[in-house]
């Protein structure tokens, strides 16, 4: 005899949702150890499934690996966007666009302290593509790396960053914002205080706006 709780899990399966269901197990997982505690059993066994319905959706534990820093990365635009959206009006185009980077930055930020292990997941690729593919947008369409550009290209277009300084100014500010992200979630300055951390960001960030 079948057991409600099998049921439910052939339903998952059957229905198309397992993917997702193991992206969120996955999810779970990066968020208390990292990108190296992703393993293919342990999220089946969350899920509730045999170890090898998985390969139907991931051909092996980095295609996994793969779907769930889209998400991670999905979620840090999520959070990014969000920030954005509650800045207040400002009358003054040049300050809302240096708002809109200042904003932009700490966020990242907030989010690498915040969900660490999601953040070490989002980056734990050497592929430029993982960082502009699609399921790594957030609701507005756009990727963290998206984000960044559209908000330089206010910058321009508000006449506080001269055009020729525009190319390649996304990797400079990205750099130094990750950089310092690093730092403060594995490096020598995670033991910043909350206020300590908020500070080095706001430098930061006037460093940026000196430099491009």
């Amino acid at each position: 005899m079948t057991s409600r709780a099998g049921a439910g899990k052939r339903d998952t399966y059957r229905h198309g949702n397992l993917r997702n269901a193991l992206i969120e197990a996955g999810l779970e997982l990066v968020r208390d150890g990292g990108p190296d505690a992703v393993v293919l059993r342990e999220a089946t066994r969350r899920v509730g499934v045999a170890p090898n319905a998985a390969y139907r959706h991931f051909a092996d534990r980095n295609a996994l690996l793969r779907a769930i820093r889209q998400a991670a990365l999905a979620q840090l635009a999520t959070a990014m966007e969000t920030e954005l959206a509650a800045l207040p009006p400002a009358n003054n185009p040049v300050e809302s666009a240096r708002g809109r980077i200042r904003t932009l930055a700490t966020s990242y930020l907030a989010f690498a302290q915040a969900e660490p292990g999601l953040f070490r997941a989002a980056f734990s690729t050497t592929d430029m593509d993982d960082t502009e593919n699609e399921s790594a947008n957030g609701p507005g369409g756009l990727t963290a790396f998206q984000l960044l550009s559209a908000a330089l290209d206010d910058l321009v277009e508000t006449g506080a960053l001269p055009p020729d300084r525009r190319p390649g100014a996304e990797y400079f500010v990205w750099s130094a914002v990750h950089g310092l992200a690093v730092l403060l979630i594995d490096g020598p300055l995670r033991g910043l205080l909350p206020v300590q951390a908020h500070e080095a960001g706001q430098r930061l960030m006037d460093s940026i706006e000196r430099g491009i």
